[in-house]
């Protein structure tokens, strides 16, 4: 018998490993791209490491209660959960802080949270639900059980269109798209893509461009350095910045970009600073991160023992890799600007809290798979044995 050597003990292990270097990465990067803003505004520059640092306290205690959680249990409270994230995001509508012109914060004493974030993971619960209860069953039927599908997504358009009138496009079509992309992937053949791909894109510009400063976005996205000083700044400097880092960058503490040159410099654009300050070698570390923790997350939704596990683990990885995906290529000029963050990099208190829920929950699904009984094969009988038991009639 050939004896296997890994490196890892278990799926899990890297999965977390990866994880606390991004924290830590993560949170000295805050720090960096920060200290400025907070020594000016606050006179306090640990003021947003502080608050990043309690966000990362509660990022951790969600993590662990989620894998403690039975994944499947959830599917009972999941109808509770939405209800509750509708509630709220109809509430900040009503009762929430005004942000640069978007009411998306519920303030709770110092701290204040993002409901439209919570929707996102909410979201993918409840595709994972619809999705898992068409594939769980040998023959659909459309008149019997639709009610388990579009139920479900009903409710997601719900909260879409509520995170949409705060208003956080972005966030919308995060919301929507996500259980949508898991449906199209799991549900829909290939051929057809065709058919949902392109109308489903044309209805979202059209939908972004009813706004005129979404419209603007979009034109400068082509050419930013038409209108440099007003709306193509941030992305100008976004890749100034970028490109100013060089292949060692400037050091820890040394980027300029973040004296007010870059907005949202500790934020949505967090990971232009780094690249500023890390430099080329820095950025593909990022990369090789994100790679790896994306083949490690596929390798745990393959290896879930139930459906609604596997279904479940492939939207956390469209969630929460989608999302460094697009900040990434929003950061780098290759999509319009959007109020999406880099997960584990970017401050934000309900993004962070969100992020480390849906890995603690992928965490469990990895967990219980490992713990599940191996299916047990029938034994293979020779030819003579199967011939003795059969018997002629005539």
């Amino acid at each position: 018998m050939r004896t296997r050597y890994t490196l890892f003990k278990s799926e899990t292990e890297p999965i977390v490993i990866i994880m606390a270097i991004l924290l830590v990465t993560g949170t000295i990067n805050v720090f960096s791209s920060s200290y400025v803003l907070a020594a000016m505004n606050f006179e306090n520059p640990y003021y947003f490491l502080q608050r990043h640092l309690a966000w990362v306290f509660l990022g951790l205690l969600a993590c662990w209660l989620c894998r403690r959680m039975n994944y499947q249990r959830m599917r009972g409270w999941m109808f509770l959960g939405m209800g509750v994230t509708v509630f709220l995001l109809i509430a900040v509508l009503f009762v929430g802080t005004t942000i640069n012109g978007a009411q998306r914060w519920i303030a709770l004493g110092p701290l204040s949270f993002q409901p439209a974030e919570f929707a996102k993971l909410m979201a993918v619960l409840m595709g994972a639900f619809s999705i898992a209860a068409v594939l769980s069953k040998e023959h659909f039927r459309l008149d019997r059980d639709g009610g388990r599908v579009f139920t479900p997504f009903a409710s997601i358009l719900v909260m879409a269109f509520l995170v949409y009138r705060e208003p956080d496009f972005g966030t919308a079509c995060i919301v929507f798209g996500v259980p949508l992309l898991m449906a199209l992937v799991l549900l829909v053949p290939p051929r057809r893509w065709l058919w949902i791909v392109p109308p489903t894109v044309l209805a979202a510009f059209a939908i972004g461009t009813l706004q005129p400063y979404r419209m603007k976005r979009l034109e400068v996205w082509f050419d930013p350095w038409s209108d440099a000083r007003d709306a193509g700044y941030q992305m100008v400097q976004s890749l100034s910045t970028i490109g100013s880092g060089g292949i060692f960058g400037m050091g820890f503490g040394d980027g300029v970009s973040k004296y007010e040159y870059l907005p949202e410099a500790h934020t949505d654009f967090a990971f232009a600073i780094f690249s500023q300050e890390h430099g080329f070698f820095g950025v593909l570390l990022i990369f090789f991160l994100f790679a790896v923790l994306l083949i490690t997350c596929m390798r745990v939704a393959a290896r879930a023992k139930d459906t609604f596990g596997q279904v479940l683990a492939l939207g956390i990885i469209f969630l929460v890799l989608g999302q460094a995906l697009a900040n990434l290529a929003m950061v780098a000029g290759l999509l319009p600007v959007v109020g999406v963050p880099l997960p584990f990099i970017s401050y934000g208190g309900s993004s962070l809290i969100v992020t480390m829920a849906g890995m603690g929950m992928l965490l469990g699904i990895a967990d219980r798979s490992k713990d599940a009984p191996p299916v047990k094969k029938k034994k293979h009988e020779p030819p003579e044995v199967r011939r003795s038991r059969i018997h002629v009639v005539q």
